[in-house]
């Protein structure tokens, strides 16, 4: 019998607002949301450039539109970002598809933030109830190094006879440890194995990090999601915190980690309400702790309850691009079964090609850019991606040899130069006396006063009471007196709850740049990154909120590139594969697809290990839209082998890509031999006559 209800006002609009889904996407946007519950656990498997992002907003809209309550739920990003890009999508859904009624209309989502932002949020709020400061500061890695190693060194630890690992390696042990949730020993053997002999003096060192940071109130990143996870391990607040947030969903799940696993497991210790979107072929940061163990796993976490959704159609790159991409993925060991394929129209295959060292690969992507860029393709729309940032070093020369403008990310990031790290160090500072590694190096940006004068000054507030040492009567030199004076009215300003901002900001600002041109070389350029600086704290309601997003979610481009990157309207872009992760161009070239780089050689033959080096290199490939070059440099540059120098070595192509999957290439050589030297009839010939002219001129 045909059914002739007629749809409700309702069903039409959920209708028409998701016909832009394909059926894969529109099942992943719906999915449990008609139960009588909050639907099961949810994995959505979504390959590259399948479409993520959009399916994630249409469920969040869709959960909004059901009649869930925005600040009930949660959605995790891996960047600020792509937090603000998931509820602008929201929004537009939702006032596109006419369901925006009074609830909807300009619906916010107060819980879309990173982990890290969520967890620091979650932590000033719930500060009294676990024994922390809501007014603590949070250190970037930079500073965190720097607390380290004056725990190293009060620990005599850097006067050893024998080398002991510097400040940097330790922090990284240390955070391994906290990520991972594997204990010291493993980590050493595993990771560092030749800091094992210190196995028991670093456990020392990160007791007293430990200590260091809970005496001046300080967190550093990794613990804003190690205090959320311990939080949760209380069932009382772990509870509280479920039923607050009826809905959890995660971006990028192939990038967590065992904490963030956890975190989410005590959220939802049944799976109910929790939806985890990612893809397991594109984990690639092991070295920050995420393991593709999370989402492998996920299926068999709640009971086999969690239901799976895979999207395989992709709507970035061609059919050939996609055909050679899936060729490499699939000799992976382990995975989730998915053969991208795309309607876009037919492309050229992706090109291996062959040079003789890093000059020729600098050479052949100089030409190709160029003819690019002739044929119409605009620079923006290129790309060079490299394993490591100090591979694209001969290319910066001959591109800047040749005028072609470029942006590189994944090197220096903006607030790890040391002028913006004086102004932040001074605001921290202001905002907590109690943060030494902050003190320390605001007080030395006067001329004239030492680490010793800093110590001294430093000692003085930590042994007064709270309240009862005044900064501007500390002693230091007398010729410093009113340069002092006028640094501690900047502070005492910033420090007032009554101070306006960012007008205090600014002020202190000022000032800095009056310290400029003594402190550092190329002032002008470090006052234009000052003044950007200044201008993203006028973004911000206030210190804090600046302080934490510049720790959690700094800006990404180099420091030249601080302010408008370049004259020039147009520019390459230049990009770790890292870094490139959830980007896109028209073209893509990768240097190094040598064995060697791709895989690393510190790739130690691990069968997980040399999977992730893999996965790396299909990131690469589907960045690219319509054009793929794999340069294959018969040798290449490296530096500080195992005691060897630097040095040239040789290389064959990726082990990623056997002659099983060549025929997915199309293989070519740069520069192109002369005519001569290929061989033909013509030009044998041409080369005889010659050589007998030669010869017959001294007969």
């Amino acid at each position: 019998m045909t059914d002739t209800t007629t749809p409700s006002r309702s069903d039409r609009a959920e209708a028409d607002w998701l016909d832009d889904l394909n059926p894969e996407q529109r099942q992943a946007a719906t999915a449990g949301l008609h139960e009588a519950s909050d639907g099961g656990p949810l994995l959505i498997i979504a390959g590259a450039g399948t479409g993520k992002t959009n399916t994630l907003a249409h469920r969040v809209a869709a959960l909004l539109a059901a009649g869930a309550q925005a600040e009930s739920l949660l959605l995790l990003t891996f960047s600020r970002r792509a937090a603000d890009e998931m509820t602008r999508r929201v929004q537009g859904l939702l006032a596109r598809a006419g369901v925006a009624d009074g609830r909807l209309a300009g619906v916010q989502l107060p819980w879309s933030d990173t982990f890290h932002g969520v967890g620091a949020r979650l932590l000033r709020e719930f500060a009294p109830r676990i024994g922390l400061d809501p007014g603590f500061s949070i250190l970037d890695r930079e500073d965190a190094a720097d607390l380290i190693n004056l725990s190293r060194h009060e620990a005599r630890l850097s006067s050893l006879p024998r080398r002991f690992p510097q400040k940097g390696t330790c922090l990284a042990i240390y955070s391994a440890v906290v990520n991972t949730c594997r204990p010291l020993d493993e980590v050493l053997e595993t990771t560092f194995p030749w800091c094992r002999e210190w196995e028991e003096a670093l456990r020392g060192l990160f007791l007293a990090y430990v200590e260091a940071k809970q005496a001046q109130q300080v967190l550093d990143y990794d613990d804003l999601l190690l205090y959320w996870a311990r939080m949760t391990e209380h069932a009382g607040l772990a509870s509280e915190l479920g039923e607050r947030f009826v809905h959890v969903l995660v971006d990028e799940y192939q990038d967590t980690n065992l904490l963030q696993s956890a975190i989410l497991r005590a959220l939802k210790p049944d799976g109910r309400g929790l939806t985890v979107v990612g893809d397991d072929a594109q984990s690639i940061y092991a070295f920050r702790g995420a393991t593709v163990r999370n989402i492998l796993d996920f299926p068999d976490q709640f009971g086999g309850t969690a239901t799976r959704v895979t999207l395989t159609r992709n709507y970035r790159s061609s059919p050939q691009i996609l055909a050679a991409s899936n060729g490499v993925i699939a000799l992976a060991g382990e995975g989730f079964d998915k053969n991208l394929w795309s309607a876009r129209p037919e492309g050229p295959p992706p090109a291996l090609v062959s040079v003789h060292d890093d000059l020729g690969q600098a050479g052949h992507i100089v030409a190709r850019t160029l003819a690019r860029r002739e044929a119409g393709m605009r620079l923006k729309s290129q790309a060079v991606l490299f394993r490591a940032a100090h591979h694209s070093a001969r290319l910066e020369i001959e591109l800047r040899r040749h005028n072609i403008p470029f942006v590189k990310f994944g090197g220096l990031r903006f607030l790890e130069a040391a002028h913006v790290k004086d102004l932040l160090a001074a605001l921290r500072w202001a905002q907590n006396p109690r943060d030494r590694v902050a003190g320390f190096r605001a007080i030395q940006l006067l001329a004239g006063i030492g680490p010793k004068t800093a110590s001294t000054v430093l000692d003085n507030l930590a042994a007064a009471p709270p309240g009862a040492a005044l900064l501007a009567e500390q002693p230091v030199p007398a010729h410093c007196r009113e340069a002092w004076a006028a640094l501690c009215a900047h502070l005492e300003t910033l420090a007032s709850s009554a101070a306006p901002w960012p007008a205090s900001f600014e002020r202190l600002a000022d000032w800095y740049v009056g310290q400029i041109e003594r402190l550092y070389d190329a002032a002008a350029m470090r006052e234009a990154d000052i003044r950007q600086l200044a201008h993203l704290a006028s973004t911000y309601r206030d210190a804090t909120h600046f302080l934490t997003d510049m720790a959690l979610d700094p800006p990404e481009a180099s420091s030249g590139e601080a302010g408008v990157p370049l004259r020039d309207e147009d520019y390459l872009i230049l990009s770790t594969i890292h870094s490139a992760k959830g980007q896109e161009w028209r073209a893509v070239t990768v240097l190094n697809v040598v064995d060697g780089c791709i895989p690393s050689d510190l790739a130690t033959g691990n069968a997980a290990e040399i999977d992730e080096e893999r996965r790396l290199l299909y990131v690469a490939m589907t960045r690219a839209r319509e054009e793929l070059d794999l340069m294959l440099p018969k040798r290449f540059y490296v530096t500080h082998q195992a005691g060897l120098g630097d040095r040239h070595v040789y290389a064959s192509r990726s082990r990623f890509i056997p002659n099983a999957i060549r025929h997915h290439f199309q293989e070519t050589a740069w520069p192109p031999a002369p005519e001569a030297l290929r061989g033909s009839p013509a030009s044998r010939q041409a080369a005889i006559d010659l050589a007998a002219s030669m010869r017959a001129m001294w007969k």
